[in-house]
């Protein structure tokens, strides 16, 4: 449980925590275009007495809490990160309003509310150490702030975390979702984009030369009879489709994504081996050409030492116990754990906000919920200080 003096501090900024989240959730922030979040961050934080701070190449905003004696490259690491993008597009202020207890935002749930609840708590710390009333048990700190998350952001962060930091790293814990949620399993991925390519016509002249547009459909129907396997749920997607010229010209190309998930390596190797035999025959048509681009791949689980994991995952549980009086449901995802995991990284998706409507614009967070997100985050962090 958290001392009096972080509670204290927690009902102080209640307010403050709303008007953060308020704030940040009007940022734009598309995957891959997250500059704008990562500058509010970084000058946020060192604005309230962070020292350190800086921002990465795949524009992680990362705040090192280490011991004096050694440097960052040579000290044991727990990082606490919560993304930055959302997956909407929009490049001006995202659209909110606050409705009684509700603010209603793009993305206000996923990731907002828990990238403030990281800030919040990264603050506390960052004061406390300041006036000398925290120091580290053991191992540092990194508070990340990180890109790259959602849809073909493709874990950028998160692998550029891992990549400076994973031999040095005991564990990973990122904020990703609501407070009764565990993520404690990782759902691989692979996301291709398909381009098809025919000569084409006008609809009347040239008809019957092959269509773009329906040798997609084609291949989409094909696609969608390929049975999945058995074991660990796997799925599969055709997520955009689009192509063409006008009503009255046979479309010379179309292009779709597709994606396929499972936390089972096995089950991916198999739909890939389905997807690519497709793949083979269609580009064996000598009247079309198909391009092929891997757009994104997140690995499943690896070889994670399981006394190791199930420590930092009974912590977890104790603390949604403690701060939701709920006993946390445990799921596999996909999210920036998925990195850390297939590297062997004890690693746990904990949520920090009550909402509904992720990746809808119709979504919203319980401004009332936000107060315990920050307490979530905050309980789990201060177990690394005494």
């Amino acid at each position: 449980m958290l001392n009096s003096k972080a509670e204290a501090y927690l009902e102080e900024c209640r307010q403050e925590a709303v008007d953060l989240l308020i704030q940040l959730a009007q940022i734009p922030a598309p995957s891959n275009q997250e500059e704008k979040r990562a500058v509010f961050c970084r000058e946020w934080l060192e604005k309230n007495g962070a020292q350190g701070v800086y921002v990465d190449e795949a524009l992680n905003v990362i705040y090192p809490v280490i011991k004096d004696e050694e440097p960052l490259e040579k000290q044991k690491l727990a990082v606490y990160a919560a993304h930055t993008d959302v997956v909407f597009p929009d490049l001006t202020p995202l659209p909110l309003t606050v409705d009684g207890n509700l603010i209603r935002c793009p993305g206000v749930g996923d990731d907002t509310a828990c990238l403030t609840a990281l800030l919040i708590a990264a603050r506390f710390v960052a004061r406390e150490l300041r006036q000398g009333s925290l120091k580290l048990k053991d191992e540092g700190v990194l508070f990340v702030c990180n890109s790259g998350e959602e849809g073909l952001g493709n874990l950028k962060g998160s692998r550029e975390i891992c990549r400076a930091f994973g031999k040095q790293m005991k564990e990973f814990i990122t904020l990703d979702g609501p407070m009764d949620k565990l993520v404690t399993r990782a759902v691989g991925s692979m996301r291709y984009q398909v381009e098809i390519r025919t000569r084409g016509g006008h609809s009347y002249g040239d008809f019957g030369q092959p269509n773009a547009i329906a040798r997609m459909a084609q291949l989409v129907t094909k696609l969608y009879q390929i049975p999945v396997p058995e074991g660990a749920k796997t799925t599969f997607n055709v997520g955009t489709i689009s192509g063409g010229t006008s009503v009255n010209t046979i479309a010379q190309q179309a292009q779709m994504l597709y994606e396929f998930r499972s936390e089972s390596r096995e089950n991916l190797k198999y739909m890939e081996e389905h997807f690519m035999e497709l793949i083979h025959q269609a580009e064996a048509r000598e009247d079309m050409e198909v391009n092929l681009t891997l757009v994104g791949e997140r690995p499943c689980g690896g070889d994670v030492d399981e006394n190791a994991q199930e420590e930092l995952l009974n912590r977890a549980r104790k603390t949604v116990r403690e701060i939701v009086g709920v006993e946390p449901q445990e799921n596999a995802g996909s999210t920036d754990c998925n990195i850390p995991l297939s590297l062997g990284i004890p690693s746990v998706c904990a949520g920090a906000y009550y909402g509904k409507g992720a990746h809808t614009r119709e979504e919203y967070v319980e401004m009332s919920s936000v107060l315990d997100g920050c307490r979530l985050a905050l309980s789990l962090v201060l177990d690394h200080f005494a």
